[in-house]
Parts: structure tokens; C-alpha cells; sequence
């Protein structure tokens, strides 16, 4: 039986040699887990295969560049800012075959029928984003778009406590609120065993030991 991850996509479409009907890719895990750096890899592996590619994220992510996605490790490939998904939809542009989006946490629930409407259309659409928020909860539109999507990939950061995978984005700033972009300043991926979850803000004690 075949895997139905986004690691073989590209084999998938050789082997298979077509490129319609549509899909959607979701890759998806904490801060720190090469999430943006895998969708640029795919992207960029689309345009050496000659497709038309488009590139979106929310405007609230300019934190490095607000023409190009840019990853931790400091990958980029250029991008255009959209305020939601409807606009998202509204900005593909004829013949597009691949569609990047970034930061799909960020969008509103409406991102789902736009990666639904699109997929139908024939376009493969790929979308990276966290699937928690910073108290460990479900980040929607994500989880509806794990839900949907043929291909899914888990990334994994390290644990700065212990070295080991780790699966949760711990805040460590005194900041409140859901939505806050940041980044190393902000945020430390950590395991499940060092995660200390937090319902509504964060506090001093995240950052103590023990």
C-alpha cells in the first residue's frame, strides 16, 4: 500500500504522470521544526519541474521579509501578502498549477473551502503551519485542514531542555494573548515532558527549571 505522505509527492506525480485532479499537502508541527524550509523545498522543486507557482502568507508574518516567506534557517522564496483566505483565492492567477501558503494558522476558518475549492480546480495546494497554539490546543484552521488533505507531513523541532523531538512551542515572553509573532525571543520548542502548558497567558515560572 502506498505511503500517503507528502515526502513521495513528486515521485507520485512522475510515476503516475499526471497533474490533475488537485491535492492538498499540509505540513505541519511546532516552532522551530523546518516547517516553512520544507514548503520551500517542495516549491522550489515545482518551479525546476517548470510549473506555475504562487506564494501567499498573512499579512500579520512580516517578521523577516514582507515579500518572501523566510524560514529559521534563513531559506526564502518570494511571496505575496494577502489579509484572508478569501483574498488568497481571489489573487490566484490563471494557469497557476502550485500553490504555497504559509503561516496557515493565522488564516480564518474560510482557508478550508479555498484549499478545497482550489485542489478541485486541479491545483496542488500546499500549506505549512502549526497545529498547537502556545497552550498546546488545536491551532485552527489546521486542524480541519489535517483533516482534508491527502498528504501530510509531522515536522519536529529539538527540545531545548533535554535534546529531545519536540512536538509543542513553549511561550516564554510575558505577552497575552493567542496570536503573537515571534520568534527565538518568544518562543523554545520543547518535548512533551518539558512543555508547561498554560490556559490563558504566560508566566514567570516557564522559564524556571524544575
Amino acid at each position: 500500500m502506498e505511503r500517503l505522505t507528502a515526502e513521495g509527492n513528486d515521485e507520485h506525480l512522475s510515476r503516475h504522470g499526471y497533474t490533475s485532479p488537485g491535492w492538498i499537502e499540509v505540513i505541519a508541527g511546532s516552532m522551530f521544526s523546518g516547517k516553512s524550509e520544507e514548503l520551500i523545498r517542495r516549491l522550489r522543486r515545482a518551479r525546476i519541474a517548470r510549473l506555475k507557482v504562487q506564494v501567499f502568507k498573512p499579512e500579520i508574518d512580516i517578521r523577516f521579509s514582507r515579500d518572501h516567506i523566510v524560514s529559521h534557517s534563513e531559506m526564502r522564496h518570494e511571496s505575496a501578502v494577502v489579509r484572508t483566505a478569501a483574498e488568497l483565492l481571489a489573487s490566484v492567477e490563471p494557469g497557476t498549477e502550485v500553490v504555497g501558503i504559509d503561516e496557515g494558522q493565522f488564516f480564518d476558518l474560510e482557508l478550508v473551502s479555498v484549499a478545497n475549492t482550489l485542489a478541485a480546480r486541479g491545483l496542488r495546494v500546499i500549506i505549512a503551519g502549526l497545529d498547537q497554539d502556545y497552550t498546546g490546543r488545536p491551532f485552527e484552521p489546521m486542524p480541519q485542514l489535517l483533516a482534508v488533505a491527502e498528504y501530510i507531513t509531522k515536522t519536529h523541532a529539538i527540545c531545548v531542555r533535554c535534546g529531545q523531538p519536540a512536538n509543542f512551542s513553549q511561550r516564554i515572553a510575558e505577552v497575552e494573548g493567542r496570536v503573537v509573532v515571534g520568534a527565538s525571543d518568544t518562543y523554545e520548542a520543547r518535548c512533551r515532558r518539558c512543555f508547561v502548558p498554560h490556559a490563558d497567558a504566560p508566566t514567570r515560572y516557564v522559564t524556571e527549571e524544575g
